[in-house]
């Protein structure tokens, strides 16, 4: 229920004890729990039984009243709406894109991560005494587009395009993940070359996937970054990026062959590199939207 609803019907789901608070719905969670056991431990089932229910298919907008009467969904009058975890940030990118390895299984892999950054911990560890890996040895290939599940996770440095997110550190055991909104956040989602990457790709889908013109190429990518079709403003907003992106590429076809130089995977497709460098923008403009990381 918490990780349909960001908020579990006993809001302290790692304390069911004394010290923790009542459930928001007692009957509701006895009921789930007596079908939970009546399918046969099924989890699949149960997950079906909530993702079905007219509680969970409600549209998270509301009216004003509703916020004031229930500010934090507490009473379930509308449907969840919250950022998405960072794992689950990073493999919607690279799915969208077409990067996602979905191979099952297998050892942890270590993709993208500045250059150093074990270095400087590990060389202060091992003063201390303490055994620890010293060198990050990034993976290559597929290795790099594996579902974030497989990502080597070093509690002293954890992957920063994971903890920028929010992502617990591993050091304590935690039931639920602390949402922020940072600066940083957007910055990473505009700059990491995991994103930067996927952009590129995603970019490559909109020019070869789709139509012939530019309203073809731009509803393709909202659609299938969003689930939806642009209004007509937000096409409008998509063309005059576009152009203005565009234009800036053909007076500066070095920093378009720059952008598109981001990441180990090779430049799909021969398309003129200001015409993908300018669609890249875009990508990279729809993969940081509020709908596209906030679950709603």
């Amino acid at each position: 229920w918490q990780q349909y609803f960001g908020t579990g019907l006993v809001k302290t789901a790692g304390d069911f004890g004394a010290q923790g608070e009542w459930p928001s719905h007692p009957e509701l969670l006895d009921w789930l729990a007596m079908e939970f056991v009546r399918s046969g431990w099924d989890i699949k089932q149960l997950h079906r039984l909530i993702v079905t229910s007219a509680t969970y298919r409600q549209s998270s907008q509301a009216t004003e009243e509703a916020h004031q009467r229930d500010p934090r969904n507490r009473l379930l009058s509308r449907g969840p709406r919250f950022r998405l975890r960072p794992q689950e940030i990073r493999d919607q990118a690279l799915f969208v894109s077409g990067l996602l390895v979905e191979h099952v299984g297998g050892p942890s892999v270590k993709p993208y991560q500045p250059a150093g950054l074990w270095e400087d911990v590990s060389n202060l560890l091992l003063l201390q005494g303490w055994f620890n890996t010293n060198k990050f040895v990034q993976d290559h290939h597929d290795q790099l587009y594996r579902r974030s599940l497989y990502t080597f996770w070093k509690r002293a440095v954890p992957p920063p395009n994971m903890t920028v997110f929010d992502a617990d550190s591993r050091e304590v055991c935690s039931v639920r993940n602390q949402i922020s909104n940072t600066p940083l956040q957007a910055l990473n989602l505009l700059n990491d070359v995991t994103y930067v990457e996927a952009a590129r790709h995603l970019a490559h889908r909109m020019l070869t996937e789709s139509g012939a013109t530019a309203d073809d190429r731009l509803r393709f990518g909202m659609e299938l970054v969003t689930s939806r079709l642009p209004t007509a403003d937000e096409l409008n907003i998509l063309h005059r990026s576009l152009d203005q992106q565009w234009e800036l590429y053909r007076q500066n076809p070095m920093q378009a062959a720059e952008l598109l130089s981001h990441g180990e995977s090779k430049n799909p497709g021969d398309h003129d590199p200001v015409e993908q460098a300018a669609y890249t923008q875009i990508a990279l403009l729809l993969l940081n939207l509020d709908e596209t990381i906030t679950k709603q």
